[in-house]
């Protein structure tokens, strides 16, 4: 939901929104890199709301085949190799996921209309993250054998694409003096929890810019990590593709990488990444306890609304 999956540490990281895949409680499933093309299209569709997800499920196979294809540029065979795998994910998430989702959808109004705990939001974060290693569990299986094929050529495409994309990244979080970058930053998170609240009022409008001036987070920070995670994916598909490794072995690298995604390997990064989790769940529940009884019924409104989406879904 629009709440979980934009607001609650849109700093954590940005362009990539991984940190929000992590907490996202309706929509956001599918998200990271070899991964990221099989995922990131239900993440663009998820800012326009669940409604929007409701309306492209059907076609993401179609639609992040063009999303992987425009960052590696597949050949003929691969082409077919990347919309079989896509195929049977999108299956498998609709047949054993969906389900799953509709149930912990209808735990969430227990908060939303009464006061929330840190370590309760903390909770069903902890589940949403157990449903994205599901998620990412069997994307890695759909991928390793596509991974294997991948050349040279798709591998220099790829590190192209993303300097590309990281150029637009800095311009975005990194132009402009210090007040400036913040200001796009408490206009982003506002509007996103307004889009969940309805209109907040001057008090949460000055709880949300302290929260962020007290965020571990940094446009530099968040740079560098964004390059370690690319250098890191980049990094294993060419040892994938250089080799000859067993399709369970490539399935155990790419794990690696989704692993090493969420929980850096140097003590610097791991705390920061601990620090802005655990403060997502105090962000979240002091803004949430500062809600009116107005402000919450819409928000349990809109939880209801994300579940019927869902259910919808599971229709034949």
């Amino acid at each position: 939901m629009s709440l979980t999956c934009g607001a609650l540490n849109e700093n954590t990281f940005t362009d990539d929104n991984l940190q929000e895949a992590r907490l996202c409680v309706a929509c956001r499933w599918w998200y990271a890199a070899m991964m990221r093309p099989f995922l990131t299209l239900i993440l663009l569709l998820a800012l326009q709301g669940c409604s929007a997800v409701k309306l492209g499920y059907q076609q993401l196979p179609t639609l992040s085949y063009w999303w992987l294809d425009s960052t590696v540029s597949f050949n003929s065979e691969q082409s077919v190799r990347a919309k079989e795998a896509l195929d049977l994910l999108h299956q498998w998430h609709r047949r054993e996921e969906l389900p799953r989702y509709v149930s912990f959808l209808q735990n969430q109004t227990q908060w939303s209309l009464n006061t929330a705990e840190p370590a309760q939001l903390c909770g069903a974060f902890a589940e949403v993250q157990n449903r994205m290693d599901r998620l990412m569990r069997e994307a890695v299986r759909q991928a390793a054998p596509l991974a294997m094929l991948l050349g040279p050529r798709q591998l220099s495409h790829m590190a192209r694409h993303w300097e590309g994309k990281n150029e637009n990244w800095e311009k975005d979080w990194l132009r402009g003096d210090d007040q400036a970058r913040m200001e796009r930053r408490v206009e982003r998170l506002m509007n996103r929890y307004s889009d969940f609240y309805g209109s907040l009022n001057a008090d949460q409008s000055a709880l949300i810019k302290a929260q962020l001036a007290l965020s571990p987070w940094t446009a530099e920070w968040g740079r560098q990590d964004r390059q370690r995670r690319q250098k890191d994916l980049l990094a294993t598909l060419q040892r994938v593709s250089q080799s000859q490794m067993p399709v369970a072995q490539v399935e155990a690298e790419l794990w690696g990488v989704w692993q090493r995604w969420l929980k850096p390997s140097d003590p610097v990064g791991a705390g920061v990444m601990q620090a802005m989790s655990q403060q997502a769940c105090n962000n979240l529940s002091q803004l949430h306890n500062s809600t009116t009884p107005e402000q919450r019924q819409r928000a349990t409104r809109r939880i209801r609304a994300y579940e019927r989406d869902l259910r919808d879904l599971l229709l034949p």
